[in-house]
């Protein structure tokens, strides 16, 4: 995450809407529906000012599929990557679980949810240990 990151105006423009339309939707919006919302004239504009606030720690994809963004934070002075906020017993609890499950993508996913959490090492020795 940059270092006092600020949202631009389009950005956080940009940030309400995907907020706005979460709450109201349950799911992310296309780049198509924040294009049209917002008035941009193409997507590329919309990947651009996502790619922004991603790196600003604004918003994260919780996948790579469409309609996975998630807003993380509204708060604009906020400079702490997402994962130092992380109470360490959530990583804990997935590592201590993982032995207990029988199905591979049940132990995949957990696996996943490390990695989202910025546990990046905590992963990979699992998926060692698992073979997943």
């Amino acid at each position: 995450m940059e270092k006092n990151a600020r949202a631009t105006k389009k950005q956080q423009l940009l940030l309400e809407f995907v907020a706005g339309f979460i709450r109201e939707h349950g799911y992310g919006p296309s780049y198509r529906e924040i294009m049209n919302a917002i008035g941009y004239k193409s997507v590329s504009t919309v990947a651009i000012h996502i790619n922004g606030l991603i790196a600003k720690g604004f918003l994260a994809r919780t996948d790579n599929s469409p309609r996975s963004l998630e807003v993380l934070t509204m708060n604009e002075t906020s400079s702490k990557p997402r994962d130092t906020q992380l109470p360490k017993t959530i990583v804990q609890q997935i590592v201590e679980t993982l032995p207990t499950l029988e199905d591979v993508h049940d132990k995949q996913t957990l696996i996943r949810a490390l990695e989202l959490l910025g546990e990046t090492e905590a992963a990979q020795e699992q998926r060692k240990n698992y073979d997943v």
